[in-house]
């Protein structure tokens, strides 16, 4: 039967908090790989024109996992989208106007403009607190050309997160230049079209141009805003080199298109297309970056042209695929944190405490105690017990919680006893 002692919660009871870090290390073949990238086709538009009905499907984000999504031991590792600042330069440049309802038009060889800045500002209201706010890199800036008007959103699942990305961990393996046009990787069905069209930079893994993107070297940059710590990635080789903010309590990184990558380089390939072809092979697609026929702005640009005339899904299929690579390399780490609160107790047992029980084996017949040496003297006969348990039960002796010690321990008279039980949550 037990023995009860009442805990001074002034002197028995303290809490702690301690903190566990755990490597993530995310190979290049599980951003790039399409088994491994799950897409959401929530996004639909149809048209028509005199010859036939098309329409585009898309998601708004893809999520990677660590191995083919369609295993039930997978786990997703986060998410990749892309967002457009509703004023930044890109937006500004391909707008036509603006309608009687304020919102922005865009010409029909745009695509999902508008998805592009709402996935913005459902970004910056989540972490700025303010969803018509810009991101700057570093955070502390408000100058234009720190502004990150074309952002890469990379958002880490809860699971690989935990409860923060740790400071001073994060590093990304990220190819800065894309192939080049008329790469011979062409498919046949590319080769067959006509005018010569060769080859495509849009489907082509980068093989070189990498560049290492951390926060190590930000040791000192820290702000505390709306979404919590927020620290600036730099380029490795150019720490002066601001090219994004990492959000270590949420788990976000946002990296400025522009300064991630070759914004003016020349890109080609097959996107989707909202407008009509009279090739009927192509009749929900456009070749981007050629002259020949059917083709849509033949000096096309990654920026603004690539990310204004593309779906979501195909911007996220091109980033994750040419500039992430498909090699078994690291294409993200970082060390994640987690948060251990514990509320320690002491159970104190003094010399004269704890000594019997109140087991009735404990007693003989007579109301005396038992002890093993009952040969010896009355006066040697010293009663001691092999405590194994200890309970924690609440003012109305409701039992809460339950501590085995690993061997039992003997108490007599002649011992003071300490046990301390920790309880983490």
């Amino acid at each position: 039967m037990a023995i009860f002692k009442d805990l001074d919660i002034s002197t028995d009871i303290t809490t702690a908090r301690t903190q566990l870090a755990q490597l993530v290390d995310i190979v290049q073949q599980d951003i790039s790989g399409s088994s491994t990238r799950k897409q959401y086709a929530v996004f639909v538009t149809a048209s028509s024109d005199s010859i036939q009905t098309y329409s585009v499907t898309s998601s708004l984000f893809q999520t990677a996992y660590d191995q083919d999504y369609t295993l039930q031991v997978s786990n997703a590792m986060f998410d990749m989208t892309v967002g457009l600042f509703y004023s930044g330069s890109t937006v500004l440049s391909s707008s036509t106007g603006i309608d009687s309802n304020g919102k922005r038009l865009f010409p029909s060889t745009s695509l999902m403009m508008r998805e592009k800045t709402e996935m913005y500002r459902l970004f910056a209201g989540k972490l700025l607190g303010d969803s018509d706010a810009s991101f700057f890199a570093p955070s502390s800036s408000t100058t234009t050309a720190d502004r990150i008007d074309d952002a890469l959103f990379i958002s880490f699942k809860r699971l690989f997160s935990r409860d923060g990305v740790r400071r001073n961990t994060f590093a990304m393996r990220f190819y800065s230049t894309g192939t080049l046009d008329g790469s011979p990787n062409a498919t046949a069905y590319e080769q067959s079209l006509p005018n010569g069209y060769t080859g495509s930079n849009l489907t082509s893994t980068s093989v070189s141009g990498s560049s290492i993107f951390t926060d190590a070297a930000e040791a000192s940059n820290l702000q505390t805003l709306f979404g919590g710590r927020v620290g600036s990635i730099v380029n490795a080789a150019n720490t002066a080199q601001k090219v994004g903010v990492l959000w270590y309590d949420a788990g976000v990184a946002v990296l400025d298109l522009k300064k991630v990558c070759f914004s003016t380089q020349h890109v080609s390939g097959i996107i989707s297309a909202t407008t009509g072809s009279t090739a009927p092979a192509l009749s929900n697609q456009t070749i981007i970056g050629r002259t020949s026929f059917p083709s849509s702005n033949p000096s096309a640009k990654l920026i603004p042209d690539l990310l204004v005339s593309s779906s979501m899904d195909d911007l996220v299929n091109y980033f994750a695929t040419t500039r992430f690579s498909s090699g078994s390399l690291t294409g993200i780490t970082f060390q994640n944190e987690t948060s251990i609160n514990s509320t320690l107790f002491f159970c104190r047992a003094n010399a004269d405490e704890f000594n019997y029980s109140n087991n009735p084996t404990y007693f003989n017949d007579a109301g005396e105690l038992v002890v093993m040496n009952a040969q010896a003297p009355s006066e040697n006969q010293v009663p001691f017990t092999y405590p194994t348990t200890i309970g924690l039960y609440d003012e109305q002796n409701r039992l809460l919680a339950v501590a085995k010690f690993s061997r039992p321990i003997e108490k007599n008279a002649e011992k003071d006893l300490t046990v301390r039980v920790r309880l983490d949550f």
